[in-house]
């Protein structure tokens, strides 16, 4: 049995594979009169409706599950809950607090498990902007990518996704906000990257600029000092225009305009987040096809 908890879970011929099938315009109904239990810790728009959408499109019902419905690991184990689930439904997606409770999820090998998010890893938004930057270049592989901002789990797997498929993927983070010995370690097997420390360096002539918020959910007691310290790493109108011509920019959202991003900027004819928004269902798609019906 096959999971999905973190991008490098895929080769990288599978992970080329789930995004062909990513753009299938008819796809296999791998979810025919079945469930694909949704659990989530943590509300999402995004994660939510991609996925409730996808589980829909592949023939399957999706059933959202709140994460104080179940109490895992308070109200019973967490691989109590999974094989429970699993008598129910052909796969469980959880969005979670903890990376470890994704794994007491699969450790059960009831149903294949899928991570829609946890503190280390977010591969389901790696995915699409994968699908995202081949829609536009036609390719990742030899691609300028630069992340600006805190190297979260965002970062992390998109890091790794974009040296997978041969790309180049720049960080630009304050001293303290980078990524740890282990996420470098990690990132290395996939290719490698780059890191700066100003943004305007990571930017100048990347074919590619990503941000996240700089205060992310359950870090909200930092926020005075986040903002203080990402001072002068929003993404700007100059930044923009040093880019490679072409150049695009991505935010997996949602948005602090005035922040992380000027309101010109994600709003502006380069940004391409809604398509990257829209690529979440579509990518979401292409990994349960996979998953469910090709995965050895």
């Amino acid at each position: 049995m096959r999971h999905f908890l973190e991008i490098d879970d895929l080769s990288g011929e599978e992970l080329r594979r789930v995004l062909e099938l990513a753009e299938s315009q008819n796809p296999a109904q791998v979810l025919s009169g079945k469930g694909m239990a949704l659990v989530f810790e943590k509300p999402s728009a995004r994660t939510r409706n991609s996925m409730e959408m996808a589980v829909h499109q592949l023939g399957g019902h999706p059933v959202y599950i709140a994460g104080d419905e179940i109490g895992m690991g308070t109200r019973e184990t967490i691989p109590d809950v999974a094989r429970t689930l699993g008598c129910y439904h052909s796969a469980i997606g959880g969005r979670v607090f903890d990376h470890a409770t994704i794994e007491g999820l699969a450790g059960t090998n009831a149903v294949p498990v899928v991570n829609l998010l946890s503190d280390t890893s977010h591969p389901m938004q790696a995915l699409a902007d994968a699908l995202t930057i081949t829609a536009e270049f036609g390719t990742v592989s030899g691609k300028v990518i630069s992340y600006i901002g805190d190297a979260n789990n965002v970062a992390r797997s998109l890091a790794i996704v974009i040296a997978m498929l041969g790309g180049i993927c720049r960080i630009a983070a304050p001293p303290g906000y980078g990524f740890s010995e282990v996420d470098r370690d990690r990132i290395m097997l996939s290719g490698g990257f780059e890191e700066f420390n100003r943004p305007e360096e990571a930017a100048e002539g990347a074919d590619v600029i990503y941000t996240d918020v700089w205060t992310s959910m359950g870090q909200e007691a930092e926020r005075v000092e986040r903002r203080k310290a990402f001072e002068g790493f929003g993404l700007t109108s100059s930044m923009v225009d040093s880019m490679a011509p072409g150049g695009i920019v991505l935010h997996c959202l949602p948005a602090h305009r005035g922040e992380e991003v000027d309101a010109e900027v994600i709003d502006g004819p380069a940004s391409r987040v809604w398509a990257q928004a829209e690529n979440r269902m579509h990518a979401a798609r292409g990994l349960l096809i996979w998953l469910l019906g090709e995965a050895d």
